[in-house]
Order: structure tokens, then sequence, then C-alpha cells
């Protein structure tokens, strides 16, 4: 059911053409294929995978450098695999050095992603709106950078590189610090500056005026938020919004977990009731159901439809 390389392809170019458009692009957080999905439905043009959503939702551990490769790159294999808007995706720091660094664009590259960000922060590294990170030093910063462009040009030149520093908020660090290893970083091939933890719009302000290319915003934590006519007026080119949706998940399971404590069976009926007339309240539609009986009316022998015939439960419809 996944989409094949070429289709992984056309996602670099088409989140290439939105960069293009010069408007501030806005792009939610999912954390799994299902919450990407759904963010696809309701019509957004571009996806952001979530590190900090991909941790807590995996592991149920928090974004503090204790996932893996091996299970990033496998959960944005499973986004991109879902859904055909472009995917970005948190890579964290690479998971090691330039050389780590190398794979790590190969395998986020075969998953299938438009492109990833990656960070100057020493491992183990923690979220970008958590006190206590670190950062490499610039040259070490710089070279894991060029190790990113070489590779991707290898591999997939339209694959898009945002490289992020955390020099901002790190023990040490300063605004000026991430401003300087923003323009290295541009200069070292990334398509787009990601300056992390920006405590004002007075500062954000500052990076946009100072970095000699697009800029990467993520609208969380510490951050400021901007309305889409702020974030033209400043230049802004890629704003994330990584954790709307997992907060909301994590309120609205936990609301319904308590109400299943408390009355049981009732409250699941209550939640059934209530969801029939939502747009996505069909769940075995929206999960799929009718495309799989389209396939099987396109590639399985005409008996299989009899199946359906005298069953109980949702019917997918029938294409033919």
């Amino acid at each position: 059911m996944r989409l094949g390389l070429g289709e992984a392809a056309r996602t670099t170019t088409r989140l290439r053409g939105l960069l293009a458009e010069r408007r501030p692009l806005v792009v939610p957080g999912c954390y799994n294929a299902l919450t990407a999905r759904i963010l696809e439905h309701a019509g957004h043009e571009a996806i952001y995978m979530t590190g900090y959503g991909t941790s807590l939702s995996l592991l149920g551990l928090p974004d503090a450098g204790l996932i893996t490769l091996t299970e990033m790159a496998l959960n944005a294999r499973l986004i991109a695999g879902a859904v055909r808007a472009p995917v970005i995706a948190d890579a964290d720091t690479g998971f090691g050095n330039a050389i780590n660094l190398v794979r790590t664009i190969e395998e986020y590259i075969r998953a299938g992603v438009a492109g990833l960000h990656i960070e100057d922060q020493v491992a183990p590294k923690r979220c970008g709106h958590v006190a206590g990170r670190e950062v490499i030093d610039r040259e070490e910063a710089v070279g894991k950078i060029r190790a990113a462009h070489a590779t991707r040009q290898a591999l997939d030149p339209e694959f898009v590189l945002v490289a992020r520093t955390d020099a901002r908020g790190a023990h040490g660090g300063s605004l000026d610090e991430a401003i300087t290893r923003a323009n290295l970083f541009l200069e070292a091939g990334a398509d787009l500056a990601f300056v992390e933890g920006p405590a004002s719009k007075a500062e954000i302000a500052e990076v946009c005026r100072r970095v000699h290319g697009p800029v990467f915003y993520n609208q969380t934590g510490i951050s400021p938020r901007l309305s889409e006519a702020e974030m033209a007026e400043l230049g802004i080119a890629v704003t994330i919004l990584p954790g709307a949706v997992l907060r909301q998940t994590i309120m609205a399971v936990h609301d319904l977990a308590v109400a299943l404590k408390q009355q049981g069976a009732l409250a699941e009926a209550e939640v059934d009731a209530r969801t029939k007339t939502h747009p996505l309240g069909n769940l075995h539609l929206f999960a799929g159901f009718d495309r799989i009986r389209a396939l099987e009316e396109g590639f399985l022998p005409t008996e299989s439809q009899q199946k359906y015939a005298g069953t109980l439960g949702h019917l997918p419809e029938a294409k033919g």
C-alpha cells in the first residue's frame, strides 16, 4: 500500500515548489501515520513528523535523545507511505557525527520523506524548548551539514535540507552565535536555516534580518505565536506547529479514559453516538476499506466479491 520511490522523489519536487511560492508555509506536526492522514484530509499542503511526538508515542519517553535512528526512520517511512503530501521529518542530531549523518540522510531519503532537519546539539540531545542543552563546536557542526549536503546531492538533489542550531538557548549560548551558525550552515549547503528558541518577536525579526537565506521557524514552547500575516511581514519561509496534534490527542484520550473508568461501556456508546455526525466519524471509511474492495474488484477473481453477500457490519462500497 506504500507509495513507490518515484512518488517519494516527486514529493521532494512538490515541497520545493511550495517553497518557491515565497509565502509562509505552515506545516502542522504529526506523530504517526494516522495523524498524518488526518492532517492531509484537512487539506494541509505539507506535514511535519515531530521527534518529540515520535519518542513519546512510540516509546512513552521524552524527547531526550533516547530514540534511535532505526525507530525514527521507520516512523518517517510509515508516515510518508500513508500520505501524498510532502513530509518534513525531524532527524535530531543525525544520530552521531558526520559519518553517522551520511547514513541518516540515506535512510530518510529511502523512507520517502521530502526533507529533514538536523541540529547541532551534543548527544544525547533534548527538546529545543527544554533547559540544559549543549551544542557541538562550529567546525564539527558545519562538517555535518557539508556531509548531509553531499549525501543528498548524490541520492536526490531535490531533497530539502534544514539546518537547525540550538545555540540561542544552549548553555553559554547566544542569539549572535545562533545567527552566525545559521549562516555558516547555509554556506555549507543547507536550504533553510532553523534558529531554535527565539524568545520574542524582536528576536525572530533579528533572525530574519541577519540570516542570509530562507528561515525555518518552530512556533512552539517559549517562542511567540505568529499570524500568517506576521510571518509574511518578517519573511519566514516555513513554520512548523509540532505539538498541537500531540497535545490535543493526549488531552482527548485522557478525558475518554477517565470517562471509561467512571461510566464503563456507556461512555463508549456516548462517544460512538457523538462521532456519527463528524466528517471522519465513519472509521471504516476513513481507514480505507472501500479502497480495499476496489482493489479486490480490480485484481482478485470475480467470485471474491461473494463474501460480502449476507454478512453483517460495515459494507464497503462496490465500484463496479
